[in-house]
């Protein structure tokens, strides 16, 4: 009983409808609780475990490892450290359990092939070293949480959503860098339901077979916990009981390469065929493997016999349909955390000899992103007919880097089924005035990046190649996103529309204007290559700003706290150069063999390899430089080409700080931006995000210099075609320049041509006042760059009488409506005109940037604090 109440009172009833429907089962509760404790202590009890492993001097254990170790890296990778070994023991022990007592399965451990090979090592460890049960007997609670609300489910979406969330609270608590290296985030169900109805409805229109039809193979090469196969069993016993018994035994297959995922994804298979079959059947089908790996084709025994059996009946296997949802994450975020993405040479080479070498860009990193390797992977798998199906990072759709890989997706499939879900919450941050979050991705926090469903289908007896396209509002949340999914239930039920790629590979062209192609370009890499000077374009060179790699170490903008923290850390890089010089074995494992110190160093690839090649660091004052850190913040860097990653050419367009009040650059955002369209001037060094992550600055300067002489950088062949065109002897290049200037603030030009500025640098017309735009150019040039010394705008100033006087900043805020400035506890700026936010630099207004990084910042990694508030200039913030 909840309630006793008078339904003749409108509010009780209103309380009971509540009620009713917000009602949650105890166990629930019991389960969000117990799952939080869990991932709390899972960290600590890892930890004991560990110093178990080590400190047991028992011979059998140490066999038994030893033999296992051998077994894992033949099966998953040659270079598997001892430390993941270990990992994956501990897994085992923290969970197994769970598959005993949820599954009602006892044998469990004597069932699966891999937890068996486990159970023998563990069986050594506990004979002597601990008493299993005893030592978890802190997570007694937890299990039983676990038990009493697995015992509450029947329905078959609730039992997926469920086991997932153990999955996802155990690697929380247990292993960040593992979630981060293999991308694990599972897939939610609405998504899987449309890719398997898609799937069985596109194989009935390609080639007259549905997905319960004999001789039509799936493949899962990144299985997780299974959601996929469990859902194409459910598909195929709605459409016959007699296929699912064949197809479970013959033409189900999938790899998982981590422990804990494979043992769900065995269970969670082995029990769905169990709920529909009314009959136990072990899955012959799945393989503790590495997909990519298995490409590389070498011979080897994987784990045990039966293991190595299944994946030797998977490679001899053709496949009708590659259906899953790959890793995708270009990179550790991170060098000191030495948590790469693993590099595999066949995988590799296939994406660097097809997508890589037929891309125009330069930035061709993201190629080698692990969703790029599975699409290439599966492409060359799925043979000469069939489909895959995969849910990946929709950037390979539209961004730059990716055009060679689109234009071999293109020559490889017949047709091409895309649905772009949007969610990139970086590119449509403050979008149009709208902010958006974690609500409008459809992997929440675990995957922020837009995300697309692609079908790609390859017919053998056609040579046409089409591509379809579907998208939904970039505004729209997660919920209302699945909600599409549901209503359409499959892919052909969609509104799309076919997409005709253009000369450039761009597969999505409305909203590009061909007359971009027609003007001036302000730069190319044909004349920036050329020894010589060179015709139709604007600058000779220009260059990415720096990338220093650590901005908390070489940028501050108090100049002594800079100072002391880079002198900090070339000490203990100097002293790592050393023991490496000193060190016999050259052949070490660099990432194992650094000072991985969060408050000592910051290491990147750029300066481990400085490290091994024995270059050192050199301090001195004379190399604390200043630098356009972000639009109107200017601070203080460390300029050298050993602690920045790369300097660029930006050398030799400001080698001396004599040559800033010589030359300027004009400074846009480089193609393939995630941000809007941003230019800006300066007259020292920029640094490579100067509008924040997303986008990258292209700088080109009015001058070069080389062995200290300086050269014009506009060529002479723009001077003379200017003179010509507007017949004109008057004009000089620095005209030239302030023109340009002035043009690419211009609001027309921007508004039409925002696509084409996103896909390439800008092209510069000829408009009918030259003058016009060189006098505006010349005028903005001198406000920009000369910001600090422009009269001030008359704001209101409130104090607060019952605070002390403090023109100190520690974090200023606007008010909602945007008209006042909170500039500290004691003072208020009232007045901000609407106009100040119609500026923008990238996604913020000029004012913006100042609030963003006028506060103190403690850098969470390495704990330098930067401290914007000047000792000998008080008022500077104010007066900004």
């Amino acid at each position: 009983e909840i309630l006793d109440v008078d339904l003749t009172v409108d509010t009780n009833i209103v309380k009971i409808v509540n009620a009713f429907f917000n009602f949650q089962r105890p166990e629930y509760d019991r389960w969000d609780l117990a799952a939080d404790e869990f991932k709390l202590k899972v960290p600590k009890l890892a930890e004991q475990l560990l110093i178990l492993i080590h400190d047991t001097s028992d011979d059998a254990f140490k066999t038994a490892f030893d033999h296992f170790a051998v077994q894992c890296k033949q099966a998953i990778n040659p270079n598997l450290s001892d430390a993941a070994i270990e990992e994956m023991l501990i897994q085992h022990l923290l969970t197994e359990r769970i598959f005993r007592n949820i599954f009602k399965n006892a044998t469990f451990t004597k069932r699966n092939i891999i937890a068996r090979e486990i159970e023998i090592v563990i069986d050594a460890l506990t004979a002597r070293s601990f008493d299993r049960d005893a030592f978890f007997d802190d997570l007694k609670y937890f299990y039983k949480a676990l038990e009493d609300v697995a015992s509450t489910i029947d329905e078959y979406s609730y039992k997926q959503h469920f086991l997932n969330s153990v999955y996802e609270k155990f690697f929380q608590g247990f292993s960040v860098k593992v979630a981060d290296t293999h991308g694990i985030v599972y897939t939610p169900q609405p998504i899987v339901d449309f890719m398997i109805k898609s799937v069985n409805e596109l194989l009935e229109k390609e080639f007259g077979k549905k997905i319960s039809s004999q001789n039509v193979h799936f493949l899962d090469p990144f299985v997780g916990t299974g959601n996929f196969i469990v859902r194409i069993m459910h598909e195929i016993s709605a459409q016959s009981r007699m296929a699912l018994s064949h197809k479970f035994k013959h033409e189900l297959h999938c790899n998982e390469v981590m422990l804990l995922p494979y043992y769900i994804a065995s269970m969670n298979i082995e029990h769905e065929y169990l709920d529909l079959m009314a009959e136990y059947e072990p899955f012959q089908g799945i393989c503790l493997a590495d997909t990519f790996e298995l490409a590389e084709n070498k011979q080897a025994n994987l784990f045990v016999p039966e293991n190595t059996e299944r994946v030797k009946r998977q490679k001899e296997t053709d496949f009708t349909v590659v259906i899953g949802n790959p890793p995708y994450n270009a990179g550790q975020a991170n060098e000191n955390d030495n948590n790469k993405n693993r590099k595999y040479e066949t995988i590799d080479a296939r994406v660097k000899e097809t997508y890589s070498k037929d891309s125009k860009s330069a930035l061709v990193r993201k190629l080698f992103d692990p969703y790029v390797k599975a699409i290439r992977w599966a492409s060359d798998r799925i043979g000469k007919e069939g489909i895959v199906a995969l849910v990946t990072n929709n950037s390979f759709i539209d961004s730059l880097s990716f055009d060679g890989m689109r234009k071999h997706l293109e020559q490889d499939f017949s047709k091409i089924y895309i649905l772009d879900l949007k969610g990139n919450v970086r590119k449509d941050s403050m979008r149009d005035g709208i902010s958006i979050g974690e609500k409008h991705t459809v992997f929440g926090l675990s995957a922020m990046v837009g995300i697309s469903i692609t079908f790609f289908v390859k017919c053998k007896n056609t040579e046409k190649h089409e591509i379809f396209y579907s998208a939904v509002d970039w505004k729209a949340t997660r919920q209302e996103k699945f909600e599409i999914l549901k209503k359409a239930k499959t892919y052909l039920k969609l509104d799309y529309k076919s997409i005709q790629p253009d000369k450039k590979n761009t597969w999505l062209t409305e909203g590009l204007h061909p007359e971009f192609d027609n003007f001036l370009p302000l730069g190319t890499k044909e004349a920036k290559k050329s020894k010589i000077e060179t015709d139709n374009v604007v600058f000779k060179t220009y260059s990415l700003g720096i990338a220093t790699n650590r901005d908390s170490w070489v940028y501050n903008l108090n100049r002594d706290t800079l100072a002391n923290n880079i002198q900090g850390m070339i000490d203990v890089y100097n002293e790592q150069v050393e023991k490496w010089a000193e060190l016999d074995n050259k052949q070490a494992n660099i990432d194992d063999f650094v000072l991985s110190n969060n408050a000592k160093i910051k290491w990147s690839l750029f300066l481990k390899n400085h490290l091994k090649r024995g270059r050192k660091a050199i301090f001195s004052t004379d190399k604390i430089r200043t630098s356009l850190y972000r639009p109107f913040t200017r601070s203080n860097v460390f300029f050298d080409r050993v602690m920045n990653d790369a300097v660029c050419l930006i050398p030799k367009i400001f080698p001396t700080p004599s040559t800033e009040s010589k030359n300027m650059v004009i400074c846009v955002s480089d193609k393939g931006s995630e941000k809007p369209f941003m230019v800006m001037i300066a007259n020292y060094i920029v640094d490579l995000h100067l509008v924040g992550a997303g986008s990258s600055t292209q700088s080109f300067p009015l001058y070069t210099y080389t062995d200290n002489t300086r050269q014009d950088n506009i060529t002479d062949w723009t001077l003379s075609h200017f003179k010509t065109h507007y017949t004109d002897t008057k004009i000089t290049k620095l005209d030239i320049f302030h023109y340009v200037y002035g043009l690419l603030h211009q609001s027309s030009y921007r508004t039409k041509y925002a696509l084409n500025l996103k896909k390439e640098l800008p092209r510069i017309p000829l408009t009918d006042d030259f003058w016009h735009f060189s006098k505006t150019g010349t005028k903005l040039a001198d406000v920009h760059l000369n910001y600090e010394s422009q009269a001030p705008y008359p704001l209101k100033m409130v104090e607060n009488p019952n605070v002390p006087f403090t023109l100190k900043v520690e974090k200023m805020k606007l008010s909602k409506n945007k008209e006042t400035l909170i500039y500290n506890n004691f003072l208020t700026l009232q007045g901000i005109p609407p106009e100040v936010f119609e500026y923008k630099l990238g996604n913020r207004s000029a004012l913006e940037w100042i609030i963003d990084q006028y506060k103190v910042k403690t850098d969470k990694r390495s704990g330098i604090v930067n401290d914007p508030n000047k000792a000998d200039d008080k008022g500077y913030i104010l007066e900004l």
